[in-house]
């Protein structure tokens, strides 16, 4: 196993509070994060400067994503609330209200309708909605979903549209994963015993027919977007908050660490604050990039493959760099096909 070296990484201090997503633009160029402060903050991702601030939460903002125009940003927050921005003038074009927080947020791949994850809680039951955007004008919006619905048995945590803007895969509390009916509710489909504790992140691949699930339970997976076959299973030591697909190399980011209650018993090596590479394929670690003083809790990487950011229980966002020597690095010899 390799320790990668990356350049010197750039420290984002723009959070008082852990963060708890982190996600660039299409195009790369910039990088949204948000925290359990009430702030959303966008970044140059090249250079580390902060481009502004999305001010207008009062509470936790547990999810943030963008659309393929970086056109509309959409957040979810501990307030109850789903807010809309425009992304370069910072404005809040429109807000949903609802009965409990707001856990997960994304947009479909065309920017069209936007999936909103609810929390499970006396007041309400979980529930996941789907909205139509008017791209047109952002202040004016459906205040009522298209389809709502109640995941039946385990409460969900995560969503995110699938192959397509008809289906949402989901990920739950028991450690199940599944796959609705965007329209209809429907449950189409569910591995029922894809972890063993609950899912904590899930990302798609760019052309979205695998993705990848981190959980508590110390593992992460990688899995059919159709069938939901785990398909690849990348097992440590300590629990995980997010795992991410890079793009050009064959790996998977993992990170995490132990609970946020525990890190004070610990020294940093115990803590397992790395950033940890796995080998997409083989199943593998081949790398680490340590750097986060806490757990980390949420991992991106570049569209373009180059970098990756990633958010801890610190308070910091650090955006690495890779050098040659990740992309000469053949832990398994060289793939190339020869002629």
């Amino acid at each position: 196993m390799v320790r990668f070296t990356s350049k010197r990484p750039i420290l984002l201090q723009g959070h008082e509070r852990s963060l708890t997503q982190v996600k660039y633009n299409a195009e790369g160029d910039l990088l949204f994060s948000c925290s359990k402060d009430d702030t959303v903050n966008a970044w140059y991702s090249h250079n580390g400067e902060r481009l502004g601030t999305y001010g207008g939460h009062n509470g936790t903002v547990w999810t943030l994503d963008v659309d393929y125009q970086t056109k509309f940003l959409v957040t979810g927050s501990a307030d109850n609330m789903m807010k809309l921005w425009d992304v370069e003038t910072g404005q809040c074009l429109y807000t949903w209200e609802f009965l409990t927080a707001v856990k997960r947020v994304a947009f479909s791949e065309d920017g069209e309708l936007i999936v909103c994850v609810t929390e499970q809680r006396a007041v309400a039951q979980g529930a996941i909605r789907v909205f139509k955007i008017n791209r047109h004008d952002g202040r004016i919006q459906d205040p009522e979903p298209i389809s709502l619905f109640h995941p039946i048995g385990t409460k969900a945590t995560l969503a995110s549209f699938g192959w397509d803007s008809k289906h949402i895969i989901t990920g739950h509390e028991s450690g199940k994963v599944a796959i609705f009916d965007a329209k209809t509710g429907e449950e189409l489909r569910a591995n029922e015993k894809a972890h063993h504790e609950p899912v904590t992140d899930l990302q798609l691949a760019p052309d979205r027919s695998y993705f990848v699930t981190s959980s508590k339970d110390k593992s992460a997976r990688l899995h059919d977007s159709r069938t939901l076959a785990v398909l690849k299973t990348y097992t440590t030591e300590t629990p995980l908050n997010s795992a991410a697909i890079a793009p050009l190399r064959p790996y998977v980011l993992l990170g995490g660490g132990q609970d946020a209650m525990s890190v004070t018993t610990t020294s940093l090596r115990q803590g397992k604050f790395e950033t940890r590479f796995w080998h997409k394929v083989f199943e593998e670690e081949v790398g680490r990039v340590r750097g986060h003083f806490g757990p980390i809790n949420t991992i991106a990487v570049h569209p373009d493959g180059r970098s990756y950011s990633s958010g801890g229980e610190d308070g910091f966002v650090r955006v690495h760099f890779f050098d040659v020597s990740y992309f000469k690095a053949r832990p398994y010899g060289d793939l190339e096909a020869e002629e």
